[in-house]
């Protein structure tokens, strides 16, 4: 069914993403949320960008989107509410699924196909595991795997939802416990995730707000970090000197 305000499409701004390789979601929020009532923009990506949906709508826009080819989908997004973000919406949520892009380097149908299995997991509506606790089990899993960027990543999102220090000393505890205290000691302890949880946890203790440390962390830990982004980036002198 078309909806109201379909007519109206072909006017909206158009942000066109496909040939950016970079950390773009935060840029399309940004923009997102200079969008007045009843106005739109439109983003074109080269895969459906359904990581999108979600986000905006928390936003208060309704989306249709349009497949042109097999390379270029037209998602439009109309202004119907005026919501306010927060992490806790998941609106804000830190770590957009950003490494979705590499997959768009190689194949343009792969970056479809994994954004599929990406909603089948993460983005379903009537799932029976809560998103906190689907963000704590996959940090245990890559723990479990010695994936410390991912669970770092994990860790923050689970935090930005709500988890308490005790469920994280909890947490810990069992992977001292399945892991071994060799292990723990040499791998566990010195990565970005146990960093991520010293930090919560000592400036809790000294009775920082949750979103400060939230804050803290992000800047810290963040996309910044080499050791949590997911995106390569070029560390070459000469190439920064001639970008200035």
């Amino acid at each position: 069914m078309e909806k109201s305000w379909e007519d109206k499409k072909t006017s909206f701004p158009v942000i066109d993403v496909r040939n950016l390789t970079g950390n773009f979601l935060p840029m399309i929020l940004h923009k997102a949320q200079q969008v007045n009532l009843d106005n739109g923009i439109c983003v074109i990506q080269s895969f459906e960008p359904k990581p999108l949906y979600s986000a905006l709508e928390d936003l208060g826009f309704e989306s249709v989107t349009e497949k042109v080819s097999d390379h270029e989908y037209r998602a439009y997004f109309y202004r119907t509410e005026i919501k306010t973000i927060t992490f806790e919406s998941g609106a804000d949520m830190p770590f957009k699924p950003t490494a979705i892009v590499n997959y768009k380097t190689i194949d343009d149908i792969l970056a479809g196909t994994v954004v599929d299995f990406w909603e089948l997991i993460w983005g379903k509506e009537d799932s029976a595991i809560d998103l906190k606790t689907k963000l704590l089990l996959s940090m245990s899993n890559a723990i479990g795997a010695s994936r410390f960027r991912q669970a770092t990543r994990e860790l923050i999102k689970a935090y930005s939802l709500g988890v308490t220090v005790k469920e994280l000393d909890e947490l810990f505890s069992l992977f001292a416990w399945n892991q071994g205290i060799g292990h723990f000691s040499s791998e566990i302890g010195p990565s970005t995730v146990f960093g991520v949880y010293k930090q919560i946890k000592k400036r809790e203790q000294e009775g920082l707000e949750r979103k400060k440390i939230l804050d803290e962390i992000i800047e810290k830990f963040g996309d910044k970090n080499p050791n949590v982004n997911t995106l390569y980036k070029q560390q070459n002198k000469c190439c920064e000197k001639s970008d200035e």
